[in-house]
């Protein structure tokens, strides 16, 4: 088989994965929207923006589960960010040779973790942890803001803030990492030449 055939069948090939893959999305899109048409048809868009759930009544709002994603999520990011960033920036510029394979390895490993074992973690150790001490502790200090009053549960919106931004420091730790690999030396040689720190150059 000559080169030119070899390449327009990887080419071809490839091109066949990524339209296999375009509809295994559309597919989902497909699957989520056909699955709730029973809800929409029942209650329109405003199940999207009810606060009300009571099944014996067949009333389902949705708004307070897109509620707590969003504030979970956003929780998750305030979190993780600066870890992640801070970890990237370590491993790329200050980290000696010899320990960076090694701490890339242990933060990568996150990721291999199940979700579900970070859940049981979270609620089985976590919880409790955070119902006994941090909670208690915020709610001291902090109170007069809402997000900190009431009483320590353990499980609430902090709880699972931690538990994903555990889950996605491997992922924005390692594009950082790469990110910040990708720099050309000569741009950080630049910057250090006309005086800048090595932070300011960081």
């Amino acid at each position: 088989m000559s080169k030119l055939n070899k390449d327009t069948l990887f080419k071809g090939l490839t091109a066949f994965l990524a339209l296999i893959l375009f509809l295994l999305s559309v597919g989902i899109l497909y699957e989520l929207i056909y699955s709730s048409r029973l809800s929409f048809e029942a209650f329109g868009f405003g199940f999207l923006f009810s606060k009300e759930w009571d099944p014996v009544q067949k009333l389902f709002g949705a708004l307070p589960f897109i509620w707590g994603t969003f504030v979970s999520a956003t929780l998750a990011l305030i979190i993780a960010l600066p870890i992640s960033i801070g970890i990237a920036i370590f491993l790329v510029e200050l980290a000696p040779g010899w320990m960076r394979q090694p701490v890339s390895f242990i933060i990568e490993l996150l990721a291999a973790i199940p979700s579900v074992i970070y859940g049981l973690w979270g609620l089985f150790v976590l919880a409790p942890v955070m119902q006994n001490w941090i909670e208690p502790l915020l709610g001291k200090y902090l109170g007069f803001f809402p997000f900190f009053k009431g009483y320590p549960l353990g499980v609430g919106m902090l709880t699972g803030g931690i538990i994903i931004a555990i889950m996605i420091i491997p992922t924005i730790s390692s594009i950082s990492r790469e990110v910040l690999s990708a720099v050309p030396g000569h741009q950080k040689e630049a910057a250090l030449a006309i005086g800048m720190t090595k932070w300011e150059a960081l």
